[in-house]
């Protein structure tokens, strides 16, 4: 339960708000997995095709985290609250941790970009989320993070054509 402190004024029906916040949210925790996955990559990427994938992951990472500040403010703007902690974010996403010594570069690329691929459907429920709750502003922003999700899936199925 929102505190009354936190209460952002909105026309939008708060029950409504409540599953875009939800869905919000899990796309936070997804983002902020694939983050730190993609940035664990960008630190231990090896082989002949080093420089590449490392600048690559670097890029996609940045970009990922420039989302999550945008996702959070978007839940508060809906007059909900967000995740709050490491412990926050593990118990609301699904994109899998990858804590291995060793990712060959090829497994690196087809698990960021399935992992990039899950993070469109939870966008596009999400927007289904807005579009019920009338949400408009959610709706059009979430298009934008949706098209920056499939390009990143996109670039990593074409360097791995032949990792």
């Amino acid at each position: 339960m929102t505190s009354p402190d936190l209460k952002t004024p909105t026309d939008l029906r708060s029950n409504a708000t409540k599953s875009v916040a939800q869905a919000l949210n899990g796309v936070l925790a997804d983002s902020y997995a694939l983050y730190f996955k993609t940035k664990n990559f960008h630190w231990h990427v090896s082989g002949p095709h080093f420089r590449d994938y490392h600048l690559m992951f670097d890029e996609q990472a940045t970009q990922i985290l420039a989302t999550t500040d945008l996702i959070a403010e978007r839940v508060r703007k809906t007059g909900n609250t967000t995740l709050r902690s490491i412990g926050d974010i593990a118990r609301h996403q699904t994109v899998v941790d990858n804590d291995a010594d060793y990712v060959a570069p090829a497994d690196m690329l087809k698990e960021l970009r399935e992992d990039n691929l899950k993070l469109v459907e939870a966008l596009r429920a999400a927007k289904a989320a807005a579009t019920e709750a009338g949400d408009n502003a959610t709706e059009g922003i979430i298009d934008d993070w949706t098209d920056q999700a499939e390009e990143r899936a996109w670039f990593l199925f074409e360097a791995g054509r032949n990792a």
